[in-house]
């Protein structure tokens, strides 16, 4: 109980939660607050000014950050022919053909992190929608994961893609970095990552599109971001105004 005491009163004396913070500073307090003994995961929760009833403005990617997180990930690559033997070389976990469907089928099998399909399968693999679709593994193009290219998405989901999409709130929550990271490794991947989010604003968005933006560590304090200084880090990164 003590030790809970003395970490949360620290967080509070870094922490002011009426305060909007640069993303700079937020690392840095987010790197000092010992929270756990565990390698901690930094997240990113951003408010988005979108409607998410509304098809045309439904956020979903992937994207490869700059500093992988080092998650390692079991794939399945569903395809025939030639490809598979391309997917085992990229380093597939498992690869199959049609047999693959009749087991997601029958057995109701998940045991794998990603499915990549190639376009040609996925009118069979489109059965299984009851089984990959409640966890979030139905491959799609907007992911990137139904692709001709079968070596290059394999080789995605190793290297550590993070999958960026909105909820029913209109709420984008992904993971951007590892405690363990340099602060500059962490800064990276925020601004890329954030970059790549303001490249996706939908052109039917009007208004403000990123609202609020926190960021926060597993076992830490969520920290508020003030948007217009990040808003000029991205600027500064890819040259265009947000």
């Amino acid at each position: 109980m003590g030790k809970y005491k003395e970490k949360r009163d620290k967080i509070n004396t870094l922490v002011d939660k009426n305060k909007f913070y640069t993303t700079n500073d937020a690392i840095s307090i987010l790197k000092e607050v010992d929270a756990s003994k565990f390698n901690e995961t930094i997240d990113l929760s951003v408010q988005l000014g979108i409607d998410p009833k509304k098809s045309d403005q439904q956020i979903k990617y992937a994207i490869v950050p700059p500093h992988s997180l080092g998650k390692p990930v079991k794939v399945l690559a569903v395809c025939n022919g030639d490809n598979q033997a391309k997917a085992k070389e990229a380093g597939a976990d498992i690869v199959g053909g049609e047999e693959i469907v009749e087991k997601i089928l029958s057995e109701k099998w998940v045991d794998y992190d990603v499915v990549i399909s190639t376009p040609d399968l996925m009118p069979k693999l489109g059965k299984c929608g009851q089984v990959l679709g409640p966890k979030g593994i139905m491959p799609s193009p907007k992911m990137g994961t139904v692709t001709k290219d079968i070596s290059k998405a394999i080789n995605e989901a190793k290297a550590g893609r993070i999958e960026i999409k909105n909820d029913k709130l209109a709420l984008a929550n992904f993971p951007v970095a590892k405690k363990s990271f340099e602060k500059d490794q962490i800064l990276d991947n925020i601004l890329f990552l954030m970059n790549s989010l303001n490249s996706a604003k939908p052109s039917s968005s009007k208004g403000v599109y990123l609202k609020k933006v926190t960021l926060s560590s597993t076992m830490g304090p969520g920290i508020k971001i003030d948007v217009s200084s990040l808003k000029d880090d991205i600027k500064k990164l890819s040259g265009v105004s947000v």
